[in-house]
């Protein structure tokens, strides 16, 4: 008898099968024009399908599910086997689909994926998206964080926006005759290159903080804060410059500035204070209102008008609507969780694809070209990364955290796609300048994790080695990683009654790890404390401290494995999931964890724990470590814990029962601990339905 997911994988491979086969029939017809002509006769069913696929709404939804599904697959490439941020892997899928790769080598399906008269729809996708995106990087630029470190960070942005754009409008100066379109003065092409050297990537820098856990640190605070300041000089001055391009003449751009300032006046103090008192009604509440939404929705659209009207872009109007928003209470993460997800996984793909379609490395067949890219690449560094760690140490940092301040601060990433795609549309960059620019946007942005684990080799060879304190004999020292808050208050539970009811033998450190990468630094804040707070109380409950350590990445497997190393840990408790397309309890990130941890890991399935009083002890002989690791199990009020002996619990296999565990001796105990080796021998996860919870036991040394 085939099990559900044998039966659901054959109809996997039989999908994936008969989709693969119509993208032959259609890469054929493509290729053969003569096909296309007869297609009616000789090739019905595929001509129906192909003509089919060509039309507006089936072709919109195919180029939807080809971005979004390559988009996620090179992003997870990029941040959980290139230690990058998985944008970078986002941004390079989008060159990928575009005539560098794909056009290049099969240009007949570019042509067929991508038509031109498709890109209308796909660019209008990708503008609102950004328009989304560029509302949600408003929102989380905290300006109260410029008043604390008003002074460094003014002197480090400031430097990091002055050297590149000097050197951006002498780099200009070179190209210009050559590669400047025909219609464009050199004073709009020279500001645009000058503005697209400065631009820092807010989004990929506060991601690369969080991922290294350096975000509440003072290095982590200063950068956010030098970031912030060096977003709105940019796109102040980015403003300016593209008034002045548009605007044709010194009369047309006064009149646009005016028109900017009226607008910008309008925003500070008649919608704030609108958005102000409706933020106040929100300040407790857990969700909003379809009416709250729409106004917001209504607020940032209006925003983003006015500002495309006015004559400069309407993603400024989209960003002033974000950083407007009321700060206080749940306002700004209530209105982010409405349309973050949609922003980002969505629309912004298709914006890497649009980018992608424009840029066109073929086009560097000049090895003119390849030197530009290579002084464009060099100024860049230069300026953001020699001028901010210059001034970094001028206003007091050590050189160690001048030099990682500059190496975050040349990161460019997204902001920088969106600012070169700002040019293209007003005609400023030409396809090759274009190209050079987002190559050396991809460049810069990857070499910041390498280069900051550079500086920390560096310095740390030259730091003191300071003693590792000796760690204490016979403590059991215990980390409980979670993500849900329930799975952790019962894994703290289960880690006390190991203890022995000896406090003192006990160090239990509760490790929250998320994901999320999307939370202010007073989001961070009050998410931590809230995470914890249960966490807390089991602990009070039992007289005892549990330390706290909270952690935001998106490589969940290192962060655990690397935090029980750290913390010199004998025992790591984790709860189970499922993973989507298997019956494994105990595959993909927890096989992992299991590999690579060096200490005994337990894995709780949690089929509706509520409490311990009754906990079954299933063991083969009488000398098996699970017996010895579970001795103490008797410690918890109303806990009562029997050995069971796997013997008892096999019956013989018949054709109409192929399983050997007899489920009935099971469902009188609420837990069921038993070692991971006799659990996969057993083949438990064959059970159609599981009739408790259990804790499946790894040992480091058997």
């Amino acid at each position: 008898m085939k099990s559900k997911s044998s039966i659901f994988y054959i109809l996997a491979v039989v999908g994936f099968v008969l989709f693969a086969y119509y993208i032959i029939s259609i890469g054929t017809l493509l290729q053969s024009p003569t096909l296309i002509q007869t297609g009616l006769e000789e090739h019905t069913f595929d001509f129906i399908f192909l003509k089919k696929l060509r039309e507006p709404i089936p072709l919109l939804f195919l180029q939807i599910m080809v971005v979004c599904g390559f988009a996620r697959i090179m992003g997870y490439i990029f941040s959980r086997k290139l230690n990058q941020p998985s944008v970078m892997g986002e941004i390079v899928a989008g060159i990928l689909l575009g005539p560098s790769l794909l056009g290049y080598y099969f240009p007949n399906f570019l042509d067929f994926l991508f038509p031109k008269s498709s890109l209308s729809n796909l660019t209008t996708f990708s503008q609102i998206g950004l328009v989304l995106f560029m509302f949600i990087i408003g929102m989380e630029l905290d300006l109260k964080v410029l008043k604390n470190k008003v002074h460094s960070a003014i002197i480090i942005s400031h430097a990091s926006i002055i050297f590149p754009f000097v050197l951006g409008m002498l780099l200009a100066y070179y190209v210009y005759a050559d590669y400047a379109p025909s219609n464009i003065t050199f004073l709009s092409f020279s500001l645009f290159l000058g503005i697209a050297m400065s631009v820092t990537a807010f989004p990929v820098l506060a991601r690369i903080l969080q991922e290294r856990n350096l975000t509440r640190t003072p290095l982590g605070a200063m950068v956010i804060t030098c970031a912030a300041a060096d977003d709105i000089t940019a796109w102040i001055l980015l403003a300016i410059i593209v008034t002045i391009s548009k605007a044709g003449n010194f009369s047309s751009a006064l009149f646009t500035i005016g028109l900017t300032i009226t607008y910008i006046l309008g925003m500070i103090f008649i919608i704030a204070p609108f958005l102000k008192r409706l933020g106040t009604i929100y300040i407790s509440r857990e969700n909003l209102t379809k009416s709250a939404v729409a106004i917001v929705l209504l607020i940032l659209f209006a925003s983003a008008f006015a500002t495309e009207t006015i004559g400069i872009h309407a993603l400024f109007g989209a960003f002033l609507a974000g950083v407007i928003m009321p700060a206080e209470g749940n306002f700004k993460k209530l209105i982010a969780e409405k349309i973050e997800d949609i922003a980002i996984i969505l629309f912004l793909p298709i914006f890497f694809v649009i980018t992608g379609l424009r840029t066109q490395i073929t086009l560097l067949d000049d090895p003119k070209l390849w030197g530009i890219l290579g002084m464009v690449i060099l100024f860049a560094v230069i300026g953001k990364f020699v001028g901010s760690a210059i001034a970094a140490r001028i206003s007091g940092s050590n050189w160690e955290d001048s030099l990682t301040i500059g190496a975050l601060m040349n990161t460019r990433g997204l902001m920088e796609l969106v600012v070169l795609n700002i040019g293209y549309d007003l005609g400023i960059l030409s396809p090759a300048i274009f190209a050079v620019f987002v190559l050396m946007a991809l460049i810069t942005t990857l070499s910041t994790g390498p280069a900051m684990d550079g500086i920390q080799r560096l310095f740390s060879k030259k730091a003191i080695q300071i003693p590792i304190p000796k760690v204490e004999e016979n403590k059991l020292r215990v980390v409980v990683a979670f993500a849900q808050e329930k799975m952790g208050k019962s894994l703290v539970r289960f880690a006390y009654a190991l203890s022995g009811n000896q406090k003192k033998n006990v160090d239990i450190t509760a490790l929250h790890i998320s994901p999320n990468d999307t939370l202010t630094n007073e989001e961070l804040r009050k998410y931590r404390e809230s995470s914890f707070e249960e966490i807390r109380t089991t602990g009070r409950e039992f007289g005892m401290v549990v330390k706290t350590e909270y952690r935001v990445t998106d490589n969940i497997t290192y962060e655990i494995v690397n935090f029980a190393k750290q913390n010199h840990s004998n025992l790591l408790l984790i709860g189970a999931a499922k993973p989507l397309f298997s019956r494994s309890y105990t595959g993909g990130k927890i096989k992992s964890i299991l590999n690579y941890t060096p200490a005994t890991v337990g894995v709780l399935i949690d089929n509706g724990l509520e409490s311990y009083d009754k906990v079954g002890i299933l063991y083969r002989n009488s000398d098996d470590a699970i017996l010895t690791f579970s001795e103490k199990l008797t410690t918890l009020k109303g806990m009562k814990s029997a050995k069971i002996k796997i013997a008892d619990i096999l019956q013989p296999e018949t054709d109409l029962n192929p399983y050997s565990i007899s489920i009935a001796k099971l469902i009188p105990y609420s837990l069921v601990i038993i070692d991971l080796d006799e659990w996969e021998e057993l083949e438990f996860e064959k059970l159609d339905s599981m009739p408790t919870s259990f804790l499946l036991v790894r040992f480091l040394h058997k």
